[in-house]
């Protein structure tokens, strides 16, 4: 099995910056892409950014320039450094993966969520 483990999110002031983490273990051969996504309250879930293992990214257009997303190869862990947040990027944070596994192939994992509130 694979698990993915969130963390870093909490209650942050407009303008202010969080880091968030996301580290996967388990049955692991490849993760290909790894990305985070986000479900703001009463909303549908969204792409935030993705990360290949070649490290090519991609983001939404309510993102670019603020967040940044980064990959450790070796500790199978995802980041996503967000700056300059706003009122609006509150939301459920995922942390998600296609795992490569040894014995049961590919397939997309989920994190448990991470709450991002970001309020003055």
């Amino acid at each position: 099995q694979v698990q993915l483990v969130e963390s870093g999110g909490g209650l942050v002031q407009p303008g202010g910056s969080l880091r968030l983490s996301c580290a996967a273990s388990g049955s692991i051969v490849s993760i290909d892409p790894l990305a985070w996504y986000r479900q703001p309250p009463e909303k549908e879930r969204e792409l935030v950014a993705s990360i290949t293992s070649s490290g090519s990214t991609n983001y939404a257009d309510s993102v670019k320039g603020r967040f940044t997303i980064s990959r450790n190869n070796t500790k199978n862990t995802v980041y996503l450094q967000m700056n300059s947040l706003k009122p609006e990027d509150t939301a459920v944070y995922y942390c998600s993966a296609r795992v490569q596994t040894p014995n049961w192939g590919q397939g997309r994992y989920w994190g448990q969520g991470t709450q991002v509130t970001v309020s003055s």
